[in-house]
C-alpha cells in the first residue's frame, strides 16, 4: 500500500471551481475479488504484484488515502445529435492522478456507485461490460492506437439488473485526461462563460504548457484537439473499428479511444456495419464515424466563439479532413507495404476495398494476407475475388525500392493477426461469469502482441463463426 500512497496524487482537476466536479467516494462492492491485473501496465507504473490486493481495496472504496480526495466530473454532451444539458460521471469516479515518466496519468474507477449525475441510474457497472472495455483498451493499446487502458478489472457477487440480472465489478482505468467534449459544451450552453475559458486554460496548462503564454493559445487548443481527433478516426478505421456510440461525452479532448460500449471490430467488410442495436438510424455506423467525428469536433468548435474568430475557427475545422484523408491513406499504403509514391494508389487502395465488400471478406484476415502475395516462399492462397487485383498489387510492388523481405516484415507489422473479436470476447465473459478467466490470460496475451504468428493459438486468428452475428450489443454494453 505504501508504494501507491507515494504516487498517487490528489487530481489537479478539483483545483478547479466547485461547478466542474462534485466530491464523491466510491460505494464500495460487498466481498470483492481479482478477476484479473494488467501486468503489463502494473510495470509501467512501477508497481508490484504483491500490492494487488491492497489496489483493490483502494478502487473499491474499502480503503482511502488522506488528502486525495475522489471526484465526479460534470459534463453535458450531443447524444445522438441531441444536445443534453446534465450529463456527467454517473458511475464513475475520477480517483486522482499519477505521474508516469514526463507525464501525468489519470486514475478512473469505473462502476463505483450512484454520483449526482446518476439520473435514474444506479451507478453500477456489470461483469460483462467492464470485462469488454478491460480488453479492448488493451487491444486497442496493442495496436497502437491512443485509448485509455485498465490497471484491473475485480468482481463481487452483488447483483445489477439490466436487460437481466448479472453481477457487479469495477475497472480501475487510465488516460491522459477524462475532460470530454462535453466538459466544455456543459459550460458553454449554460452560459457560463468564465467557466468554460476557465476550463481552456486548465487543459492548456495541463497538457500543452508550452503554448501557455502564446497570444493564439485557445486556437492552438481547439486545432490540436480537432486534428488529433481527425488522427484517431483514421486508425479506427484502418482496423475495422466501431465505436458505436461517439456521442460528445465520449469524445476525449487529447484524442485517446473512451468509453467502450457497444464496440466491434468489423468481421466480413460491410462500410454500412453498425454495431450498436441502440442505433436504429445507423448514425454511428462504421461508415459514417469520420463525418460524426467531425461534427462532434464542429459542436465543440461552437463553445469556443467567445474566444476565437469565426474565421478561425473555420480555418481550424477545414483541417479536420485534410488530417483524416492524409492519416488514413498513409495508415492504407503502410497496410500494403507501399512506401513510394504513385498516382495510382488510391485507386489500388479503393479496389481493394470495394472486392472486399462485395465478396464479404474478412478484414483483419484479408489485410493481413496480402504479404503472402509478394512472398515467393508462402504457397498460401489468397481470397477468391482477389486474383486480378492481386496481379495490379504485385506490379505496383515492381516500383518499390525497399527490398522485399522490408515490405513483407513491414505489411505484417501493421496488419494484425489477431484482432478482438466480439465472439471471442462472448467466450470470455461466458466463462468469467461461470468462475474461469484462462480466455482472458489468452486473449492478453494475443491483443498486446497482435502481430505475433502465435500458432499454437492459431484458431483465435479464424474468421467469426455463423453464431457470432447474433451477438447482440446495445448501449448497456
Amino acid at each position: 500500500m505504501e508504494s501507491i500512497k507515494k504516487i498517487l496524487k490528489q487530481h489537479s482537476y478539483a483545483s478547479l471551481n466547485h461547478d466542474f466536479f462534485s466530491k464523491q467516494l466510491q460505494q464500495p462492492l460487498n466481498n470483492p475479488f481479482l478477476i484479473h491485473v494488467n501486468k503489463i501496465l502494473l510495470n509501467e507504473f512501477g508497481l508490484s504484484e504483491r500490492s494487488c490486493e491492497d489496489l483493490m481495496l483502494l478502487f473499491n472504496g474499502s480503503i482511502q488515502i488522506p488528502d486525495v480526495q475522489a471526484i465526479s466530473m460534470n459534463y453535458a454532451g450531443h447524444q445522438f445529435g441531441q444536445y443534453v444539458p446534465q450529463l456527467g460521471d454517473g458511475r464513475g469516479v475520477l480517483l486522482g492522478e499519477i505521474k508516469v515518466k514526463d507525464k501525468y496519468l489519470d486514475i478512473h474507477v469505473k462502476g463505483s456507485g450512484k454520483t449526482p449525475y446518476s439520473r435514474f441510474g444506479d451507478g453500477r457497472a456489470v461483469l460483462r461490460s467492464s470485462l469488454r472495455e478491460y480488453l479492448c483498451g488493451e487491444a486497442m493499446h496493442g495496436l497502437g492506437i491512443p485509448s485509455s487502458r485498465s490497471l484491473m478489472i475485480f468482481g463481487s457477487d452483488d447483483i445489477v439488473y439490466r436487460e437481466k440480472s448479472e453481477t457487479a465489478a469495477m475497472i480501475a482505468r487510465t488516460a491522459e485526461t477524462h475532460i470530454r467534449f462535453g466538459s466544455f459544451e456543459k459550460f458553454y450552453h449554460d452560459g457560463l462563460f468564465d467557466r468554460h475559458k476557465e476550463l481552456c486554460n486548465y487543459a492548456i496548462s495541463q497538457y500543452f504548457p508550452d503554448e501557455n503564454k502564446l497570444n493564439n493559445k485557445y486556437s492552438y487548443l481547439l486545432e490540436n484537439i480537432v486534428t488529433r481527433t481527425a488522427s484517431l478516426i483514421a486508425n479506427w478505421q484502418s482496423v475495422g473499428f466501431c465505436h458505436g456510440v461517439m456521442n460528445t461525452d465520449n469524445m476525449s479532448i487529447l484524442g485517446e479511444t473512451l468509453d467502450y460500449g457497444p464496440f466491434g471490430f468489423i468481421d466480413n467488410f460491410n462500410p454500412s456495419h453498425i454495431c450498436n442495436l441502440s442505433d436504429s438510424s445507423g448514425r454511428y455506423s462504421y461508415q459514417n464515424q469520420p463525418y460524426i467525428g467531425m461534427w462532434n469536433c464542429s459542436a465543440l468548435a461552437h463553445t469556443f466563439e467567445n474566444l476565437i474568430s469565426k474565421e478561425e475557427i473555420k480555418s481550424i475545422m477545414s483541417m479536420y479532413e485534410k488530417t483524416y484523408t492524409k492519416r488514413l491513406f498513409a495508415l492504407y499504403k503502410n497496410k500494403l507495404g507501399l512506401n513510394e509514391t504513385c498516382d495510382t494508389d488510391e485507386l489500388l487502395v479503393q479496389e481493394l476495398l470495394n472486392i472486399m465488400e462485395v465478396q464479404k471478406l474478412d478484414f483483419t484476415r484479408t489485410f493481413r494476407s496480402l504479404s503472402n502475395i509478394l512472398d515467393a516462399n508462402n504457397s498460401i492462397e489468397v481470397d477468391n475475388g482477389l486474383e486480378n487485383w492481386s496481379q495490379k498489387f504485385k506490379e505496383r510492388h515492381d516500383i518499390e525500392i525497399t527490398d522485399i523481405n522490408s515490405r513483407i516484415a513491414q505489411m505484417n507489422q501493421i496488419n494484425p493477426k489477431f484482432i478482438l473479436r466480439n465472439y471471442l470476447l462472448q467466450n470470455a465473459i461466458d466463462q468469467a461469469e461461470e468462475g474461469s478467466y484462462k480466455e482472458i490470460d489468452i486473449l492478453m496475451k494475443l491483443i498486446t502482441n497482435p502481430y505475433e504468428e502465435n500458432l499454437e493459438y492459431e484458431k483465435y486468428a479464424q474468421k467469426a463463426p455463423e453464431w457470432a452475428t447474433s451477438i447482440g450489443l446495445s448501449c448497456s454494453s
